[in-house]
């Protein structure tokens, strides 16, 4: 019997007033890292998220990817579940958002060994993520990778709903 893989992530975010006059978030995004995402900007920008051990809690997997992906302590906050989605690679998926500040100049990404070019037996390195921003919520709904938009739509949806902080 084979076991769902699981991920977990965390996306933060923070409030703003949009174009149009409506509050909305911005997120902080970060761009896939390696050669197959190096040309590429539409869908290859993922939240900070990562497997989960075997015995491991969503929350806790989460918090550990975050400060692997971006090699920072995850901001104060309060945790907002946004749920679960699973992707088309058959992965659970749990993300929380926190709405925090995080200057993305300060990260220092974790990184992953590969061999590159492939079948040329040369192992290289490559950061998990190569670069982060904050987005729009529009902005970010066409970086993110398909299976991650779910996520940025309920962030969205609970931000417009709430209004601004303190409303």
């Amino acid at each position: 019997m084979s076991t769902v893989k699981r991920s977990a992530g965390l996306l933060l975010f923070r409030i703003v007033t949009g174009e149009d006059g409506r509050t909305d978030a911005e997120v902080l995004i970060g761009h896939m890292g390696g050669p197959f995402w190096a040309r590429r900007e539409t869908a290859a920008w993922s939240i900070p998220k990562g497997e989960c051990e075997p015995a491991e809690e969503p929350a806790a997997a989460a918090r550990r990817e975050f400060e692997e992906e971006l090699g920072l302590p995850l901001p104060d906050g309060a945790w907002l579940p946004l749920g679960e989605s699973r992707q088309s690679g058959g992965k659970t998926v749990t993300v929380w958002a926190v709405e925090a500040g995080l200057d993305p100049e300060e990260a220092t990404p974790g990184t992953f060994t590969m061999e590159w070019p492939r079948g040329s037996g040369v192992l290289r390195e490559f950061p998990e993520m190569d670069r982060f921003a904050w987005c729009t919520s529009d902005d970010a709904l066409e970086r993110l990778v398909a299976g991650q938009r779910v996520f940025v739509e309920r962030l969205r949806a609970y931000v417009r709903e709430s209004g601004p902080a303190g409303a």
